[in-house]
């Protein structure tokens, strides 16, 4: 616990401090290769991170990584959003029921997001993304059902996506009971969570309910991780090289896993006839150019599909809204998609 308070001190205290720090000590911001210059509090943050050995998650083993992003999430995350009503549940999933949680912000009918939390199909949980989907159902005027799928390396691939299209399938099937227009039921997620929207879209067989949008921010989408950004922004920016080798050792069995469409949804031969989308990107994570890439193939399939890029953030800036003003921004505005594709 002092540890953690040492950390919160430290890195608030980065933030407010950021615009007076002299450059010789801070040192000018990176820019990327498309000249997008890093916000400012995030270069302080990534520095003093750098500086304090903090961050790293590899080297813990997944129950302590999982701890330590739990603990690390809530130096920066929103502020709690109070809402009516937030109960967990269960849903019917391959492998037995899945924990899920819904928030809502006001009682009767209403659209609904299954949201899937990111951190590599190795951490998170319910609680890590809490208050991004607090925030999500108040802002967007939607329930919010945060499903709490299976995590490698005790389930590998596929028990991620599996769990995904299950979770999916059994919102829609109790919409009623849980107070949810069936015909407005969005997928969305984070990282991750990305990943497993984009693979809902692509696994639901003809006949069975589709959503109604993808919400993708910052997805997964090409495990080979063949594009430009991943060496552009391996190492400095969060998400780096090393870690992602350790989430995709504990997450696939072997390489043909990575070419599989379910772990690599830009695979997939055919997108046409997917839900509307919106595909995030980041303008300094190693993930920001398969996103783009997937947006390109979504609207080449004739998916109406929208790509915004937020060329001064990092990687996970969802969950750093409570810190970063560019991030809050940024998940605004992702609210007001939201919004705008479930009220329509």
């Amino acid at each position: 616990m002092r540890a953690l308070t040492l950390a919160a001190a430290g890195t608030r205290g980065a933030l407010r401090v950021a615009p007076a720090l002299p450059r010789a000590l801070l040192g000018p911001a990176p820019v990327n290769d498309r000249g997008e210059v890093l916000d400012p509090s995030l270069h302080a943050v990534l520095t003093f991170m750098r500086r304090t050995g903090r961050g790293a998650l590899d080297h813990l083993g997944a129950a302590a990584a999982r701890a330590e992003y739990e603990r690390l999430g809530r130096l920066l995350d929103l502020p709690d959003v109070p809402l009516p009503s937030v109960r967990d549940i269960s849903l019917d999933g391959p492998a037995g029921p899945i924990p899920a949680r819904i928030y809502r912000p006001r009682s009767g009918l209403l659209p609904a997001l299954v949201y899937f939390h990111g951190g590599g199909f190795v951490i998170g949980s319910l609680e890590t993304h809490d208050r991004l989907c607090r925030f999500f159902a108040r802002a967007a005027d939607v329930a919010v059902v945060a499903v709490d799928y299976r995590l490698a390396p005790e389930h590998p691939f596929p028990a991620a996506p599996e769990d995904a299209r299950a979770a999916f399938l059994d919102v829609v099937a109790r919409a009623e009971a849980l107070e949810i227009d069936p015909r407005r039921v969005a997928v969305g997620g984070d990282s991750a969570g990305g990943n497993l929207s984009a693979g809902v879209c692509q696994a639901l067989a003809a006949g069975e309910p589709r959503p109604a949008f993808q919400l993708l921010i910052y997805p997964g989408v090409d495990m080979t991780r063949s594009a430009d950004s991943h060496k552009h922004f391996g190492e400095g920016f969060l998400l780096d090289a090393t870690l992602m080798d350790w989430f995709l050792a504990n997450y696939l069995t072997s390489p043909a896993d990575e070419r599989d469409p379910r772990a690599s949804p830009l695979c997939t031969a055919d997108l046409r006839d997917l839900p509307p989308a919106l595909v995030v990107v980041a303008g300094f994570d190693p993930l920001r150019d398969e996103g783009e890439a997937y947006a390109r193939a979504l609207m080449e399939a004739g998916v109406p599909t929208t790509l915004r890029s937020y060329g001064s953030l990092v990687h996970g800036f969802a969950t750093m809204a409570g810190g970063i003003v560019a991030a809050r921004r940024a998940v605004e505005d992702l609210a007001a998609a939201l919004r705008e594709a479930l009220h329509a």
